[in-house]
């Protein structure tokens, strides 16, 4: 018998921001329910979380996953996407994964500029998680 949170609103059943997906599409991204959104992989890595949750709305955008060899402090990074920040929900545990939140007024510019990036196979995003290593 399902609980009351599953009938009071069903699942997300696609994932949100499809714009996005659309432009990442020349790279034939793998989509997964992952957490509170959806994940997007290329390949191995992830390069991104795409979330439009009911529960901590602030956290809702596109989630970038750095590389390791990026510092989550990069003025460069803050430059090419002027709304950054650091996700409330991590707390400060995971410092490599950051977010254009979706209130934004430039939240679609800024994530079709992240798209423009992937597709460029820009160095500074994604990582092999450790369950696929």
């Amino acid at each position: 018998m399902p609980g009351p949170r599953q009938r009071d609103k069903p699942a997300r059943k696609t994932p949100p921001h499809s714009f996005i997906l659309e432009a990442l599409t020349p790279l034939e991204p793998e989509v997964r329910r992952l957490f509170s959104g959806y994940g997007v992989y290329l390949g191995d890595r992830i390069v991104c979380m795409l979330r439009d949750s009911a529960k901590s709305p602030g956290d809702n955008g596109l989630w970038l996953v750095l590389s390791e060899s990026v510092n989550p402090a990069d003025k460069t990074l803050r430059r090419a996407f002027p709304s950054l920040r650091s996700i409330a929900l991590l707390r400060s545990k995971i410092s490599h994964w950051l977010l254009i939140p979706s209130d934004s007024p430039t939240f679609e510019e800024e994530a079709l500029h992240a798209c423009d990036r992937l597709l460029q196979h820009d160095p500074r995003f994604g990582r092999v998680p450790k369950s696929r290593r």
